[in-house]
């Protein structure tokens, strides 16, 4: 399964199962998200309202939507269809994502030559499909655009660097003409090059999308310390678990919050105290019904945590 499939495979194969997940949400406008509140990464493609009726079924007010199954396929008629459906489920979408088009290996070995916005051969297919999810967030109202933009050189003389610069201010800016903010998902570079990144592309509405485990999981940073670097660009949080890489050719190992190596209670008083007011949305990577089971008990664990952080 794509690590960019979460929720929506898993939400179709409950409605398949024949459960009864008849909503008991009227259609009333979204209330304004407290600081810190906890949504849920989903992709919606293939069954987006069985994806979003379950976000609120669990509990959730908000969500991180993950596009890519839609990528050449933004079009009005999508726009609002999820206008709809959000406010059927008095959801809000937070940020929109789309990391494709392929080919996308999450690994150290063909990771660094195909994902994100450094690679030339993808850089202009990637640059137009951020374009297009930047356009469709606009109709839906969301202010956030987010991608991996790859293993950004840590050699600014790097001949792939100067590229990559243009590539993100190049998205960055026309996520600008929108009244969008474009973040940079932290996970294939370190905190220092990230943010000598945001210093060399100069746009005011640049910033970062802080996923606590990918720069463990990715040998880059441990998150605590990533905050006192990358905290004042921070403008949304994905909230997932793991474990160092062991294997040098393959990522470390993504794990039920709680169970790998992210202190959260750190992390959040850390962002708590810079001002961070934006969504914490969990990311579970497994699939099926272990993925809700899964999404119910770091939910319950995290909320146990922001209470603690936010009194």
């Amino acid at each position: 399964m794509d690590r960019r499939t979460f929720l929506g495979v898993a939400s179709a194969a409950v409605v398949a199962e024949g459960l009864d997940l008849t909503p008991v949400f009227a259609d009333v406008k979204p209330a304004p998200l407290k600081p810190m509140e906890l949504g849920l990464v989903v992709s919606p493609f293939g069954a987006p309202e069985a994806t979003f009726r379950r976000v609120r079924e669990i509990g959730f007010s908000n969500c991180f939507l993950s596009l890519d199954g839609y990528i050449n396929g933004f079009t009005p008629e999508l726009a609002a269809q999820f206008r709809d459906l959000l406010a059927k489920y008095s959801l809000t979408a937070t940020t929109v994502e789309v990391v494709g088009p392929g080919p996308l290996v999450w690994n150290f070995t063909h990771g660094p030559s195909t994902i994100g916005l450094v690679p030339a051969k993808t850089r202009a297919a990637r640059i137009d499909s951020l374009r297009q999810v930047s356009d469709f967030a606009k109709q839906l109202g969301v202010p956030q655009v987010q991608t991996h933009c790859g293993f950004i050189p840590e050699d600014p003389a790097d001949a792939l660097y100067a590229g990559t610069v243009e590539a993100i201010r190049a998205v960055a800016q026309h996520c600008q003409g929108n009244g969008q903010s474009f973040l940079m998902e932290t996970g294939q570079e370190t905190p220092t090059t990230m943010s000598r990144m945001i210093r060399d592309v100069a746009m005011p509405n640049l910033g970062v999308g802080l996923d606590t485990a990918n720069l463990i999981l990715y040998g880059k940073a441990n998150p605590v310390d990533a905050v006192d670097i990358l905290g004042p660009h921070v403008r949304s949080v994905h909230a997932k678990d793991g474990r160092w890489p062991t294997n040098p050719s393959e990522l470390g190992e993504e794990v039920l919050i709680g169970k790998g190596l992210v202190d959260f209670r750190q992390v959040f008083t850390k962002l708590h105290r810079l001002g961070y007011t934006g969504a914490v949305s969990i990311e579970r990577e497994t699939s099926g019904p272990q993925q809700i089971e899964d999404v119910r008990q770091e939910k319950v664990y995290l909320e146990g945590i922001l209470r603690e952080v936010l009194a």
